[in-house]
């Protein structure tokens, strides 16, 4: 049975694609802070599952998890925070445990599992960034600046790992808004366009198992990202001011 890790998987997408990648018959293990979202989501999935509690931005509990799960065939770094507000009056400590679980975390693991699937003959990792990871976002910068890291590492390491005909591959998924708890966490408003995290899940794993390097759900997000090519930056900074500052909760 293929082996699948999920990080941050107590909710939303992450939880999404743990059921569907139950659904398939992978055996799942949920790695996530809240042990009680764990056991409730381990008792609905259809195959064999484990649960691991963790809070990723200890780096002695990065090192258990690998400890405890050497050998797998999926990793899928979905564990992220977002932190919304002018960048002059965001709290610090608030910032850095969002970037050592966007950032450290994520790029920790690649970096240890990618040889040990190597030497089992191959695997996937699907690392979950956000569209806006290709734009520049007041409000929201440093949560912007974190995806747009883990997109210029996935793809950056993908090529790598191509070069030397690699067994392992790298995708990143890049969604818009989703309807998870991201917006209370952050602060923010996600609006009334957010996809469903089930929707956004099945085309994330069905990207991932073919190998796509970039993986943006929607329609709309597609357009978006399209036309962000053609835009100055000096402009889109602009127009996102304004709509990122109108998610401010009320």
């Amino acid at each position: 049975m293929p082996k699948a890790l999920i990080t941050g998987a107590s909710s939303g997408i992450g939880a999404a694609i743990a059921k569907e990648l139950s659904s398939m018959g992978y055996e799942t293990i949920l790695v996530a802070r809240r042990k009680d979202r764990l056991l409730s989501l381990q008792k609905t999935l259809p195959s064999s599952s484990e649960i691991f509690v963790a809070d990723l931005e200890n780096p002695e509990e990065l090192e258990k998890l690998l400890a405890n799960y050497p050998d797998i065939d999926l990793l899928v770094n979905n564990a992220g925070l977002g932190v919304y507000g002018e960048f002059t009056e965001t709290d610090f400590e608030r910032e850095s445990t969002m970037l050592d679980v966007n950032i450290r975390a994520l790029h920790y693991l690649m970096k240890r599992y990618i040889p040990l699937m190597e030497k089992r003959g191959g695997g996937k990792i699907l690392n979950v960034s956000s569209s806006a990871a290709f734009f520049t976002g007041p409000f929201l910068s440093s949560y912007y600046a974190s995806k747009a890291y883990v997109l210029k590492l996935s793809r950056a390491v993908r090529e790598e790992l191509r070069r030397k005909s690699s067994p392992v591959t790298v995708s990143v998924l890049c969604p818009g808004p989703v309807k998870t708890e991201f917006g209370e966490v952050s602060g923010s408003d996600l609006g009334k366009n957010a996809l469903d995290a089930d929707t956004v899940a099945r085309v994330a794993l069905r990207g991932t198992f073919k190998g796509k390097a970039v993986i943006v759900p929607g329609f709309t997000m597609k357009c978006s990202r399209f036309f962000s090519k053609f835009i100055p930056e000096a402009i889109s900074v602009r127009i996102l001011y304004k709509i990122q500052k109108a998610k401010q909760p009320r």
